[in-house]
């Protein structure tokens, strides 16, 4: 989830099942491992983050912390947890482990969930940046029609075959780091007291305001999982995973944090809060003109195309993978030569219908689907950490010396805690929405698992 850009782990590792042991020159070690997973957190969402922050003030920044924190806890959770199951798949493959076929239909039902409409979210994003050189004016419709444009063209590219090219992907990597990275460094140089505003901003008390904000702030985090449902391809993952995830998620971190008090010092509270390409802003407030903000528009779109081609195959492959377990429709099983065109057709289709109801109905298009994105992110993310506890419990004082027993039990109850906490500030109306979504899968699982009537001369252990 869907960088917001996130560029997805590869799609022959996605699946829930290691499979063979992939030879080695098909595996990656740690460096590569490593910016998988900052391939995968920074996005086109991050480019849009300050502006939805902004509402809230620089007490946001307090929230971006206590989230940065959590994500980390997150991150050790899901390395000590590849230790224990080094193939890939992640939190589905560590629910259905821990707690039975249901739980992991769930975590993948809500990660297929997260991915669909992360990826509408990484469209509007993409479209404040677009909308730097064209459609100037955010006419509605105008809006629209470029957001399906960057749906469908990732989805064309799939749904033909051709897989994002190493090199491609190493670009837009590249292009979307270097703004984020000068923001974060030189850019703290240009930050000014006086741009800030009011520290709390939103009106409300100071809690609800950071709860909110860290709701938001959780999206830039999505992705951190990506090196253990890649585990598989991972050369030695039961070391280097884990190593990965955190070192990834911290570089990642470090960026945002800085980069978005940069945002914040740089550009007048007044004018970020209605901002749709809030660090072309900032460039442009830097540098006097308009044309640092240009390519920094430009690299975003690029940055945008590479995440969401990445994000629109992990729509596919994760129910693919969950229907030849026999949790999804067949459908999503079935593949028309190794494209699942069934998985990247209806995931771009519910991405298009939710991007077209966010722009006519709700008033802040990114924050809504982020917020949804969120929730149903953080149904894995508690599951995972359930599933971690519940080892601890089970076998962790057997397996663990003392000091290393309390240290993954408070670390797995601080990811539980966090992803508690981060469904909080979502909102009632979005956890409505959110968990009327998750719940929508629920018949279809009890459909997949009805009692198939035997045929004639059928052995009736070859039933599903």
């Amino acid at each position: 989830m869907p960088t917001a850009d996130q560029g997805r782990p590869p799609a022959d590792s996605a699946g829930p099942s290691a499979g063979p042991p992939p030879d080695r020159g098909r595996t990656f070690g740690l460096p590569a491992a490593t910016a998988l997973v900052v391939g995968s957190i920074i996005g086109t969402g991050v480019f849009a983050l300050p502006s939805a922050l902004a509402p809230y003030g620089p007490i946001s920044l307090v929230a971006f912390a206590l989230v940065t924190l959590g994500a980390l806890a997150l991150a050790a959770t899901f390395g000590r947890l590849a230790e224990r199951v080094p193939g890939s798949g992640g939190p589905y493959v560590y629910a259905r482990e821990a707690f039975g076929e249901f739980a992991g239909f769930l975590t993948a039902w809500s990660y297929w969930i997260t991915a669909w409409a992360g990826n509408a979210a990484i469209a509007v994003a993409w479209v404040g940046y677009v909308e730097v050189f064209v459609n100037k004016g955010h006419h509605t419709w105008g809006s629209v029609a470029i957001a399906l444009a960057g749906l469908w063209l990732p989805a064309a590219v799939n749904l033909v075959g051709v897989r994002s090219i190493g090199a491609f992907q190493v670009v837009t990597t590249v292009l979307k780091f270097l703004p984020l990275a000068f923001m974060a460094t030189a850019g703290l140089l240009f930050v000014r007291s006086g741009n800030f505003g009011a520290f709390n901003a939103s009106g409300t008390p100071a809690v609800g305001a950071v709860s909110a904000a860290a709701a938001i702030a959780l999206f830039s985090y999505i992705g951190l999982e990506t090196a253990s449902v890649a585990a598989g391809r991972v050369r030695d993952p039961r070391r280097n995973v884990p190593r990965a995830t955190l070192y990834g998620t911290l570089a990642c971190a470090v960026i945002y944090l800085l980069g978005t008090l940069a945002v914040f010092g740089t550009v007048p509270h007044a004018r970020l809060v209605g901002s749709t390409a809030p660090f072309t802003d900032a460039f442009n407030a830097i540098a006097g003109g308009t044309w640092a903000g240009n390519l920094v528009a430009a690299a975003a779109i690029v940055s945008g195309l590479g995440a969401l081609n990445g994000w629109t195959l992990i729509c596919a492959e994760m129910p693919m993978a969950a229907a030849r377990d026999g949790l999804f429709p067949a459908a999503f099983g079935r593949s028309r030569g190794e494209v699942p065109a069934f998985g990247i057709v209806s995931a771009t289709v519910l991405a298009s219908v939710l991007t077209v109801v966010s722009y006519t109905r709700f008033t802040r298009v990114f924050t809504e689907i982020v917020l949804l994105s969120v929730l149903t992110a953080v149904i894995p993310y508690l599951v995972s950490a359930a599933a971690q506890l519940y080892w601890l419990a089970v076998r962790g004082r057997a397996e663990l010396d003392g000091r290393r027993f309390a240290r993954d039990v408070t670390v797995a109850a601080l990811a539980l805690a966090f992803s508690y906490w981060s469904i909080q500030g979502s909102g009632y109306q979005t956890v409505y929405y959110g968990l009327f979504t998750v719940l929508l899968g629920i018949p279809g699982y009890i459909w997949l698992k009805r009692p198939h009537p035997v045929r004639a001369g059928q052995d009736p252990a070859a039933q599903n």
